[in-house]
């Protein structure tokens, strides 16, 4: 099966979300890891509900983990340019300026067991996170034959996931999706495996001094306080 039926999918899923570009993945998760890598960050900031693959992320890529009480609907910022839209099924609403990425996971309204997508307007950062996204390659072209000039992650979305998609798109587009609840997700906080990455009240924000991060109360923009990166851990968010 020729990976143009990833193309036609790609290209059906950016109409319907009305955004210029798609690039399609094997899971939502994955599609996170690659926008955050293409566009890299010091920290993001993970609602305490929410799917738990999305903080580990934190960790993975050595980033400060910020958790924030936020009752989100549909989507979320984990930084002010990549948004984790894994349940959003609505046309149009597509975001300008933005990394949106949607999930296809057995359980969202496009069903197709596992796969997602990232949504962008950005010409460059398509091609590029296309590449990241299959070995460091394009797909129409012979491996041997491209001179790699990219690190690639493997998680391309498969010709077999994409047919699929394309058989259930039309009754997808035709259905009204479920509206999940923010309590469909547990307290993340609350689990022992991120007991340790909560710091009670307060988020850690980056500044224009790579050295250095801002200390401050959840709601309070006033009030704050400033660490040299070094005294921060990544992941622990203290030391």
């Amino acid at each position: 099966m020729s990976f143009e039926i990833v193309k036609t999918f790609e290209n059906k899923i950016a109409e319907f979300f009305g955004a210029p570009y798609a690039i399609a993945v094997d899971s939502c998760t994955h599609g996170i890891e690659l926008c955050l890598r293409y566009d890299p960050v010091y920290s993001i900031e993970v609602p305490k509900r929410t799917y738990l693959s999305v903080p580990f992320l934190a960790k993975k890529l050595n980033l400060r983990l910020n958790w924030k009480d936020e009752n989100w609907k549909n989507y979320y910022y984990l930084t002010p340019n990549i948004i984790d839209a894994a349940v959003l099924w609505e046309p149009n609403s597509y975001i300008k300026g933005t990394f949106m990425n949607i999930s296809f996971q057995y359980r969202k309204h496009l069903a197709l067991g596992r796969g997602g997508i990232i949504l962008t307007d950005n010409k460059e950062a398509a091609l590029q996170l296309k590449k990241m996204s299959y070995d460091g390659r394009l797909p129409d072209i012979p491996w041997r034959n491209q001179n790699i000039d990219t690190v690639g992650y493997h998680y391309y979305m498969t010709p077999e996931t994409a047919q699929l998609g394309l058989d259930k798109l039309p009754d997808a587009i035709k259905t009204k999706p479920h509206q999940w609840k923010l309590e469909d997700w547990p307290d993340l906080t609350q689990m022992d495996i991120f007991k340790d990455t909560y710091h009670t009240g307060y988020i850690f924000e980056s500044t224009s001094d790579p050295n250095i991060v801002k200390k401050r109360k959840f709601g309070d923009y006033e009030n704050t306080q400033f660490h040299h990166i070094n005294n921060v851990d990544p992941y622990l968010q203290t030391r």
